[in-house]
């Protein structure tokens, strides 16, 4: 960015935030979401309510009141950033993420806080748990939802409930169920994408997976191992048989699994044993560079039917057993209600979208480490929502603005900053590796980058031998790869 495009920000920031004023009523609240908003896009190295109100010269309890007991509609306001996706970002080729994020907390007295698994610690920690909904097209991304988990022993605590201001129509519900009904929110609100995409939390749930096809979504979901389900459609009884219908005793319930159809069998077990795979062949895919080096993996697939939770089989779908070239022993399922040679869907597209879901990972480090979404120090339901409204409205901005620059440079090319550009240069003059960048190319990007425009240092040189580089230390060396025709 140049002097002249920074000192334009503030004004693109100003012209941003008027789209939204409606949603805080009188000037006070507004004022106040300027303050901030400005104080999230600042270099503050902690972000919370006070420092932000003594940088910005504003009294820290008004703040706080902003947040806890001012009037404002802060539904209004995530459906509006939800319309304003639609309205400037809508794309027949967009991806839905979805996942969840954990922020740390002491003591228990914040809405929702518990000793449970957090991924910002990676472990099992005292921390509050929100579930959020992305989206990603190209170079955007931006998240479109955020509520907080309530554990089963908040729901069914009458005083801690008091305390945190947890309003009574909210109830225990499973993370899947929070995230079918913010798909649900945004189905309304315009959103569209071609397929959402999550990880084996989520897809492990049948009820879950129900729900996306009742609302005529599909996806890629990543499964556990165990997951169950059949490679070919077993027999199902709709109606009793006459002889049936003349025995005495309990009746059988209809439809049912005929008695001889073959029991479902774990996705681990089909990809072991299966003459489905077994008799086929690993097929290369390179999915991105990542900064390690380039990601490659090898896939097998097949038609898939998915155990649902009434015992029964599913409409047929697509099962992917995928596996890194450099470490083999790390092997994921992935299950699709989607089949290749149906409309436009193909293979390639199905590993796109089911590789997609670090760009939600992406929106959360950059929300935590610049916004500071994880700094918040109000305890109130209400405040915790506000504040992750407000600070995917700031980073809905920052994503705008990010997209706008890369349009104005789209002439030049822009390298890889995880990789570094020395990286990149060996990587394309390596014997072994170059055959890994003639592999179908899933990232979608054509090369280019899709990070904030702040590079990262190079990578270290590696001592070269006859001029050709060797492959990095880290990775298994490419020993064959067989080069797959696409389209």
């Amino acid at each position: 960015m140049d002097a002249k495009q920074i000192r334009g920000l503030g004004e693109h920031l100003m012209d941003f935030l008027a789209e939204v004023d409606d949603c805080f009523g009188r000037s006070e609240p507004r004022e106040h979401l300027r303050t901030y908003v400005g104080g999230q896009l600042s270099d503050l190295p902690r972000k919370s309510i006070e420092p932000i109100a003594l940088a910005r010269g504003t009294p820290p309890r008004t703040l706080q009141r902003f947040f806890e007991s001012v009037q404002w509609d802060e539904l209004r306001l995530r459906d509006r950033l939800q319309w304003i996706v639609t309205r400037d970002h809508a794309d027949p080729q967009a991806i839905g993420t979805i996942d969840e994020s954990g922020h740390p907390k002491k003591g228990r007295h914040t809405a929702g806080v518990r000793r449970q698994w957090c991924g910002n610690t990676g472990k099992i920690d005292n921390c509050v748990v929100s579930v959020h909904l992305g989206y990603v097209t190209g170079d955007f991304q931006c998240l479109l939802d955020s509520d907080v988990y309530l554990p089963k022993e908040w729901a069914h605590d009458p005083i801690r409930r008091a305390e945190a201001y947890v309003p009574d129509e909210v109830v225990f519900r499973k993370k899947a169920d929070i995230a079918l009904a913010q798909v649900q929110r945004a189905l309304a609100n315009g959103i569209r994408v071609s397929a959402w995409t999550f990880d084996e939390w989520y897809g492990r749930d049948g009820t879950f997976l129900d729900g996306l096809e009742a609302l005529g979504q599909n996806y890629v979901a990543e499964v556990p191992s165990t997951f169950t389900g059949w490679l070919h459609e077993p027999t199902v009884l709709q109606r009793p048989t006459p002889q049936e219908m003349r025995k005495r005793g309990r009746k059988r319930r209809f439809p049912r699994l005929a008695r001889k159809a073959l029991p479902a069998c774990a996705v681990r077990n089909l990809g072991t044993y299966s003459r489905g795979f077994t008799q086929q062949k690993w097929q290369r895919f390179h999915i991105k560079d990542g900064e390690k080096g380039p990601m490659v993996w090898e896939v097998k697939h097949a038609t898939f039917y998915r155990k649902r939770p009434n015992g029964l089989p599913g409409p047929a779908g697509y099962l992917i057993m995928a596996r890194d070239v450099f470490y083999p022993d790390k092997v994921k399922f992935f299950v699709s209600n989607m089949r290749p040679g149906s409309g436009d869907v193909s293979l390639t597209r199905l590993l796109r979208v089911a590789f997609s879901r670090w760009s939600i990972e992406r929106c959360f480090q950059q929300s935590k480490d610049e916004l500071g979404m994880d700094h918040f120090e109000v305890r109130g339901w209400r405040s915790i929502h506000r504040h992750l409204y407000i600070t995917q409205l700031s980073h809905l901005f920052c994503a705008r603005v990010h997209q706008s620059l890369r349009e104005k440079n789209d002439g030049e090319r822009i390298l890889d900053g995880r990789a570094g550009p020395q990286r990149r240069l060996r990587l394309g003059r390596s014997p072994e590796l170059a055959a890994v960048r003639s592999e179908p190319d899933l990232s979608g990007n054509s090369g280019t980058d899709c990070l904030p425009p702040t590079p990262k240092p190079p990578s270290p040189r590696v001592a070269y031998e006859n001029d050709t580089p060797k492959p990095p230390r880290h990775r298994h060396p490419i020993r064959s790869i067989t080069l797959l025709r696409t389209g």
